[in-house]
């Protein structure tokens, strides 16, 4: 029997054609790897991605062969391909696929010029001494659900001198925007690392006393953040804290980079200003901001009153990069908490089930403070807290740590395990404490190790509903306590991790 044949609509015949559709499927191919590091390549081949870690690669990836002090990545080839790496670049012909340069970092930095060169994807870069990594993922779900999954980011931490222009390796041509993370222990290794990215927008979360052993002083460390503006391309925007005492110490870096400046929080005069925000369904907040010729309203779900101000930086970047400000706020409703950055996680105990908040990643002063501001403000039975070491601190070391004692009692921390030797500090500033409300002592325990805060958290016996906070810097290792704790929990109990 013959059918009539379909008559197709015009419109589904006039597929939109862009410039874009010509831009390669494949992330790289050998000639244009071979292009961009100035190698000879061995091989015919396409990468899917591009991994600098043998234990991380996936089947598909370019694997580059770092050397380091300690390490050489040539050591871990055969790995690497066992993986199912589909090539490497390298500084010695190998009996594998591969692209032959002189040198493997310069390749990788090459790779990212590259990369940052062929793309038209808007670049928005962020730093700052706390909430960087947050805010970065809220700015790429924001803009990636308004590109429709064109969108591309710096994964984990990787922020330093190798770990962004390895992300700008990974940026694959169709991007519509890049949003990376940009970190320092020292002064001078934020303006490299914005020359690397060129972005078009450039975002200062906040200033505190982050790694202030190595730079010394606030001022030092605001000077350093500002640093980022410098890789601004021309007419680009700066975003800065309003509410930081160092406004308009950065606001003054940015201006002499000719930046468009941007400034966010609740000061009166700031040009993205808070108007408003009110305890929202699970936890967050919602949130009325004036943005100078429009208000807009949009919910956040992490909870904390850090997270309301990081929002406002949020918006800031997304309109900045000419994003849908409509998106950003569904993205912004819908986010969940990041593993060791306020991830939470409903775990199995005596009689029911407690909330573990895991903030393990990271912890200086700033933050300490905010978070357990959202352990106060967290519905609980009792509140507990888990805090390891603040690292990098040098001679304020032991002030920062003693001055925790009255957050720590402000937020009705019912028991506190203090893990590390910088925690000996704190742990004498309890002991001073007077009994809290109605005569119960704020009562804690010392220790150094996560194990022995394991156990001493069991011998304190954790209850149905509970809040426990988990928060240190990473050295410290207190995310085995979260894993400890989270891969116990049956499957299906554990939430937002």
């Amino acid at each position: 029997m013959n059918l009539p044949h379909p008559v197709m609509h015009p419109m589904l015949r006039a597929w939109p054609v862009t410039a874009r559709d010509a831009l390669p499927l494949a992330l790289w191919t050998a000639a244009e790897i071979a292009e961009a590091c100035g190698g000879t390549a061995s091989h015919d081949f396409e990468a899917l991605g591009v991994e600098m870690d043998s234990r991380d690669v996936k089947p598909g990836d370019l694997f580059v062969a770092l050397k380091g002090e300690a390490m050489d990545g040539h050591k871990f080839l055969p790995q690497a391909f066992e993986k199912g790496a589909v090539a490497a670049i390298v500084d010695r012909p190998v009996d594998y696929p591969h692209v032959l340069v002189e040198d493997t970092t310069a390749a990788l930095h090459a790779l990212g010029a590259a990369a940052r060169e062929r793309s038209h994807a808007v670049r928005i870069a962020v730093t700052g001494s706390v909430g960087k990594t947050g805010v970065k993922e809220s700015i790429f779900a924001c803009l990636d659900r308004a590109s429709r999954g064109a969108a591309h980011r710096s994964v984990r931490s990787y922020n330093n001198h190798v770990g962004v222009p390895l992300s700008l390796a990974r940026m694959p041509a169709r991007s519509r925007f890049g949003v990376f993370e940009m970190g320092m222990n020292h002064a001078g290794e934020i303006a490299p690392l914005a020359a690397h990215v060129r972005p078009q927008v450039a975002l200062i979360t906040t200033i505190a006393p982050a790694h202030i052993e190595n730079l010394g002083s606030l001022e030092a460390i605001a000077d350093e953040k500002a640093q980022i503006f410098t890789g601004l391309m021309p007419g680009g925007t700066a975003i800065i804290p309003a509410d930081s005492e160092w406004a308009e110490r950065m606001i003054g870096h940015a201006r002499a980079c000719g930046a468009n400046i941007v400034t966010f929080g609740r000061s009166a005069g700031a040009d993205v200003r808070l108007l408003d925000a009110i305890p929202a369904a699970g936890g967050g907040s919602l949130v009325t901001a004036d943005l100078g010729d429009r208000r807009i309203c949009f919910t956040i779900a992490e909870p904390g009153e850090h997270w309301i101000v990081n929002s406002l930086g949020v918006m800031a970047a997304v309109r900045a990069a000419d994003g849908d400000l409509a998106s950003a706020g569904l993205a912004l409703a819908e986010m969940g908490g990041l593993k060791g950055r306020g991830a939470r996680h409903t775990i199995t105990v005596a009689g029911g089930t407690a909330l573990l908040i895991d903030e393990s990643y990271n912890a200086n002063p700033a933050s300490m403070r905010a978070t357990l501001k959202a352990l106060a403000a967290t519905p609980a039975t009792r509140r507990l807290a888990v805090l390891g070491s603040m690292k990098e601190l040098g001679d304020f070391a032991d002030a920062f740590h003693r001055q925790l004692a009255e957050p720590i009692a402000e937020a009705g921390v019912a028991h506190t395990v203090l893990v590390g030797e910088e925690m000996r500090a704190l742990a004498e500033e309890l002991g001073k404490l007077a009994p809290a409300a109605l005569g119960k002592p704020i009562t804690f325990a010392h220790c150094g190790t996560p194990a022995e805060a394991i156990a001493l958290l069991g011998q304190f016996g954790l209850a149905a509903g509970d809040a426990v906070l988990v928060k240190g810097s990473n050295s410290v290792g207190l995310g085995r306590l979260v894993s400890h704790f989270t891969d116990n929990t049956p499957a299906g109990i554990a939430a937002g991790g």
